[in-house]
């Protein structure tokens, strides 16, 4: 059977203001593609959007809160699963200690994301956000190490991993929103004291995927066998 996953991440600058990197990735059927992508567009139209309207994490506001509340409603009650990692203590890496460089560590992180995600008797078409004029040599290196280690070395599972625009493609920007609801749990709602300024829209759309999810707090990891709404929080190794 083939399968296309989207995915997107958070975070994932070396030297930016968080200290865990979150990626996330949206998987289903490449049969149901054109269904999804009909419906989302639905229900923009529900709410007044365009229909290439982008919605995404950074969008979320009270104002448009009930368009982002429908849109989680409609993968909960979908087929489709997500799947995200929590690279933790991303600044408190021991990068030369372990001969690695930061690119290869994240590199590990997405072998982390997507090879749970993968059955080699199945296809897989990969599709992931373009972050920077890097990417093209990224993700040629990650279908590598991701083939490598499944011993799929003429890519037989994994056939496709394509760079792509998040404007233009509704599922990325879905992985987005879910991925946004869990790192702004990590980085604000885990705090017992948050910045003043937390978005309360933000904060309402988090506690409504914990509901919809069964309960799950999203800053840790769920069963590994979890299909619907996976998380694994990664921990660096204490050298002490």
């Amino acid at each position: 059977m083939e399968y296309n996953i989207y995915c997107d991440e958070s975070c994932h600058l070396e030297h930016d203001d968080s200290s865990a990197m979150f990626l996330g990735a949206i998987t289903c059927p490449k049969s149901d593609v054109r269904k999804y992508l009909k419906d989302i567009k639905r229900i923009k139209e529900k709410h007044g959007l365009n229909s290439s309207y982008e919605f995404k994490w950074t969008k979320v506001s009270q104002g448009a809160l009930p368009f982002y509340e429908e849109i989680i409603e409609y993968f909960f009650q979908s087929e489709m699963g997500f799947r995200c990692v929590i690279a933790n203590g991303k600044k408190e890496l021991s990068n030369e200690i372990f001969n690695q460089t930061y690119d290869e560590w994240y590199y590990k992180m997405y072998y982390l994301l997507l090879s749970k995600m993968l059955d080699t008797e199945n296809m897989y078409y990969v599709y992931a956000d373009i972050k920077d004029t890097n990417g093209g040599r990224k993700v040629k290196k990650l279908q590598e190490i991701i083939n490598n280690f499944l011993y799929c070395f003429s890519s037989e599972c994994l056939k496709r991993v394509q760079l792509v625009r998040s404007d233009e493609i509704s599922l990325i920007q879905l992985a987005d929103l879910l991925i946004g609801t869990v790192a702004y749990t990590n980085r604000f709602l885990a705090d017992f004291d948050p910045p003043e300024n937390v978005s309360k829209a933000k904060i309402k759309l988090c506690k409504y995927v914990m509901y919809l999810s069964g309960g799950f707090s999203l800053t840790q990891s769920t069963s590994k066998d979890e299909k619907k709404f996976n998380i694994f929080a990664w921990e660096p190794r204490k050298l002490w």
